[in-house]
């Protein structure tokens, strides 16, 4: 078992490492994504520098990285291999290890981007109900302000709230705690964007164009 899970861990961590903005960006324009706009190898720089397609592509693969290294441990759970609480906390355990993959990618020099996407797709197989009422907080957030930055630590902030409260349900304490650092984690890599956002420099996005 310590080596299925040793394995499973490492799995995780190099689902989280595919560098899927740099490669996309490589492969279909020639561009490395890192030298343009805010150089963040992550979706929202994907989508400022290389359009909605590109954007929705690298969004839904880096999502996925943390949906399949998080559900890893339903494998084990469902061969009778671990208990469910077990399986909770292995969820949680493979989920970081795929956002500290796209946070340092073995493949790209331990430059990575801002794991947002990945910890979407983590907590969308976490809990799934609180997961997309995070996603509805964050467009109304983006919505209004036109700051992705902001749109996401609002959501992850929130997300371990509305689990405490109980909205969703009874939830294994484990989820919320890490749901706390989860969010923590998020504000500190957009540090800077919490700088440039209060000196009015942060780049603003728009969910619906204005025409020309």
């Amino acid at each position: 078992m310590i080596l299925i899970i040793t394995g499973l861990s490492l799995l995780s961590y190099l689902l989280g490492s595919i560098p899927t903005a740099i490669w996309y960006g490589n492969t279909y324009h020639a561009i490395d994504i890192r030298l343009h706009g805010s150089g963040n190898a992550g979706a929202t720089n994907t989508f400022r520098v290389l359009g909605k397609k590109a954007g929705s592509i690298v969004l839904f693969v880096d999502a996925l990285k943390g949906f399949l290294a998080t559900s890893l441990a339903s494998i084990l759970f469902y061969m009778h291999q671990v208990d469910w609480q077990t399986c909770v906390m292995l969820k949680i355990f493979f989920g970081f290890l795929a956002i500290i993959g796209h946070l340092l990618p073995v493949f790209c020099n331990f430059k990575g981007g801002k794991g947002v996407a990945t910890t979407l797709g983590m907590v969308l197989a976490l809990h799934p109900e609180a997961a997309i009422a995070s996603i509805l907080i964050f467009l109304v957030v983006f919505g209004i302000s036109h700051y992705v930055s902001l749109g996401s630590m609002v959501a992850s902030i929130l997300f371990p709230i509305l689990l405490s409260l109980g909205v969703f349900g009874p939830v294994e304490p484990a989820i919320i705690y890490f749901g706390i650092f989860i969010a923590a984690l998020v504000v500190f890599t957009h540090r800077m964007n919490i700088v440039r956002i209060f000196q009015g420099t942060e780049n603003r996005m728009y969910l619906i164009p204005a025409k020309k």
